[in-house]
């Protein structure tokens, strides 16, 4: 058993790694995958899921979004990510529309059954908004249609959004509306009162959290993405901030 969960994590890391090449241009083909959709209503607080934005809309993505399997979730690390998907027209001529394509946003997670299910490593697969689905596939097929896909750059209109939750020295920083690659792989967080950057920790998908007292001060934050790139924000938060406010910085990811 414990072989078999080992082979299962190498094999993830390996397509991640594919998937990877295909962002920074080395490899420009297409990966194969399949799709579905869920859900008719469409309100975009439902839409959010494992990522923990709570409004993909005021997260700057819009509906065109998808949970993603876990050989692409990654643990959360996905999040944010962007994905440019068709429907393979030649594999799936009746339900397919030929030459339609869309870029969507990992968001939401789409766990395994562990009994064949198309979202069981090392199977890559997207259960997207219904209307980003309709973009690629005609109406009235209620099932799968086989897809390709690529990593792209996302591109934001505005600048990177942090969001301020929790109490005294718990603090959660959701992040959101981050362009370039679009998945972060490390955050920092300096209080104005505080002479070098301290490490956020991810709690769960796009929320990052810190265990000491951040009021009362200006915010400045610093992100690497997993492509490498990396931003500071310098007091992008005023020192009158409070849980539960969203503040959005001037810079952002190319």
């Amino acid at each position: 058993m414990g072989s078999f969960v080992i082979l299962s994590v190498l094999v993830c890391q390996f397509f991640y790694f594919v998937s990877l090449l295909n962002l920074k241009g080395v490899n420009g083909g297409w990966l194969d995958a399949h799709a579905t959709f869920y859900g008719a209503n469409q309100s975009p607080a439902t839409l959010g899921g494992a990522c923990g934005y709570d409004n993909t809309f005021h997260a700057g993505f819009g509906v065109n979004t998808a949970a993603v399997s876990g050989a692409l979730y990654r643990g959360g690390e996905a999040c944010g990510a962007c994905y440019q998907l068709m429907c393979n027209y030649r594999a799936d001529p009746k339900w397919c529309l030929r030459r339609s394509v869309i870029t969507v946003t990992a968001t939401n997670f789409c766990p395994p059954n562990n009994n064949g299910g198309w979202c069981d490593p090392p199977r890559h697969h997207f259960d997207m908004s219904m209307p980003a689905f309709f973009r690629i596939a005609r109406r009235g097929n209620e099932g799968i249609v086989p897809v390709l896909y690529r990593r792209v750059s996302c591109t934001r209109r505005g600048g990177v959004r942090f969001t301020l939750r929790g109490q005294s020295n718990f603090n959660l920083v959701m992040i959101s509306n981050v362009g370039g690659s679009g998945d972060i792989r490390a955050a920092w967080v300096r209080g104005a009162r505080a002479r070098s950057w301290a490490p956020l920790n991810r709690n769960w998908g796009a929320n990052w959290q810190s265990s000491f007292d951040l009021r009362n001060q200006k915010l400045s934050f610093k992100l690497t993405l997993v492509d490498g790139k990396t931003l500071e924000f310098f007091n992008v938060v005023p020192s009158t901030w409070r849980f539960g406010q969203t503040f959005s910085s001037r810079n952002q990811f190319s």
